[in-house]
């Protein structure tokens, strides 16, 4: 079974879905943090980012891992380095890059495979498995998922204010919404849950009842 959480940054999606995945006993696949590294890859070399075919090139040519707790980029655990602020304003060049896509596409379903799967990011339920068995939008208000972001930022030692995360945050929903590979949007059979007000363990709880009733179903 593929269980797709689709939503925008910050409505929790990452560690909702991980903690479901763990309770559900299902595999987690990240696919947000596949991005991620396609964009520390390419800064690390001093990419230059007005070449997009370049950029697709260097999506080819590197690897990149998943397990249920890391991120490895050529065999080096980078889970924490993707998550910076430099990183995430960079991401968007790998995201809407057609070529980059279509090479993390094609890995994302390899990585799946036939596993019982809980995969997040932004086009899961409406390009890389339409025909997932459930599929979950999830989302959040922008002050909320900019609150939370600000968090997990300075847990990770970085200084940025409220204002600062709350504009990216805006800039970044209008690019993912208006690319034209895998674009943020709901899929029209994708249950809306909003995350607001709510705990993680209150999340995932009712993110285990959409899924336990569509099993049911099947």
């Amino acid at each position: 079974m593929i269980v797709t959480i689709d939503g925008p940054a910050g409505a929790g999606k990452s560690s909702a879905s991980r903690e479901l995945a763990k309770r559900l006993g299902f595999r987690f696949l990240d696919t947000g943090a596949m991005y991620r590294a396609v964009a520390l890859a390419a800064m690390r070399r001093g990419h230059d980012w007005d070449q997009a075919e370049a950029l697709s090139d260097l999506a080819q040519s590197i690897r990149i891992e998943l397990t249920d707790s890391q991120v490895l980029l050529d065999g080096e655990d980078v889970s924490g380095k993707i998550r910076t602020m430099e990183v995430t304003s960079l991401t968007h060049f790998a995201a809407n890059n057609s070529g980059v896509r279509r090479r993390m596409v094609e890995l994302q379903r390899q990585a799946a495979g036939t596993d019982n799967v809980v995969t997040e990011g932004r086009d899961q339920g409406t390009v890389v498995f339409p025909h997932a068995e459930c599929k979950i939008f999830l989302t959040a208000s922008p002050q909320e998922r900019a609150r939370r972001r600000l968090l997990d930022l300075e847990r990770n030692g970085e200084h940025v204010t409220f204002e600062e995360v709350l504009a990216r945050q805006t800039e970044r929903d209008e690019r993912d919404s208006a690319r034209v590979d895998g674009p943020l949007r709901q899929a029209d059979d994708a249950i809306e849950f909003c995350t607001d007000n709510l705990s993680e363990e209150e999340v995932v709880d009712g993110l285990a009842r959409i899924v336990e009733s569509r099993m049911a179903a099947t």
